[in-house]
């Protein structure tokens, strides 16, 4: 897989000449699993910083090894991050928009909680909609962040390269841990993606309580075959 150009903060730097006090970039990991949370991270712009860390990608275009290296010092470049998770059982009883709208919620909220300035803040999501308002709304927060939506700026805007790389790693990390109670699911490997293995250990086993039962309605025979719901991009 092919790393690509790296991102860079064209927009982020415009969005502070026109006005915005602070700039985050938000990106969401596991939407596709079919086990574990779903997470959104967020990274705040350091506007002293001119420079991105070296190696920075979306999270997607990066081997394993070079992403949990990389993190730390993401979170470092940035002025502050955090992860917003909702979980499986969340996924299931409302579904995933309003899930993904309450992780990102509980991200910036977290980031609230630190010190970061909300009211005059405009947050980068990547995609095409804005799931992170009506999350925002639905947990009562009263100062609302003005959002643009940007497809590819996972790739394009180091801030959201941050956020996915910083969302990314921890998520994972939650799976790895988690394998150690679960190990007949793999999720070292396969972070709670559709896989084979996956979906032989559910049909031998069955799921357990981290699984999203309503994305079970069918184990599959091949989990790589094309078009398989969840499969890993």
């Amino acid at each position: 897989m092919s790393a690509g150009r790296p991102p860079g903060l064209a927009l982020e730097r415009s969005l502070v000449a026109a006005g915005a006090t602070v700039v985050i970039g938000c990106d969401e990991v596991g939407r596709g699993a079919i086990a574990g949370p779903l997470g959104v991270g967020v990274a705040v712009l350091d506007p002293t910083r001119k420079r991105i860390p070296a190696g920075m990608r979306d999270s997607k275009l990066l081997p394993e090894p070079q992403r949990v290296a990389l993190a730390p010092r993401v979170a470092g470049w940035a002025a502050a991050s955090a992860v917003g998770l909702a979980t499986n059982a969340e996924i299931d009883g409302q579904g995933l928009t309003r899930a993904l709208g309450l992780a990102g919620a509980r991200a910036i909220v977290a980031l609230a909680a630190a010190g970061v300035a909300i009211d005059g803040a405009v947050v980068v999501l990547d995609g095409n909609w804005d799931y992170l308002t009506p999350g925002l709304v639905a947990l009562g927060v009263a100062v609302l962040p003005r959002v643009v939506t940007r497809i590819k700026a996972d790739r394009d805007c180091a801030t959201v390269s941050a956020a996915s790389v910083i969302a990314k790693v921890h998520r994972d990390g939650l799976m790895i841990e988690r394998h150690e109670t679960h190990p007949v699911y793999n999720w070292r490997s396969n972070k709670g993606y559709a896989s084979r293995d996956h979906y032989a250990a559910i049909r031998d086993h069955g799921p357990c309580d981290w699984h999203r039962t309503t994305w079970l309605h069918a184990v599959p025979e091949d989990a790589a075959e094309p078009g398989v719901p969840g499969a890993r991009p």
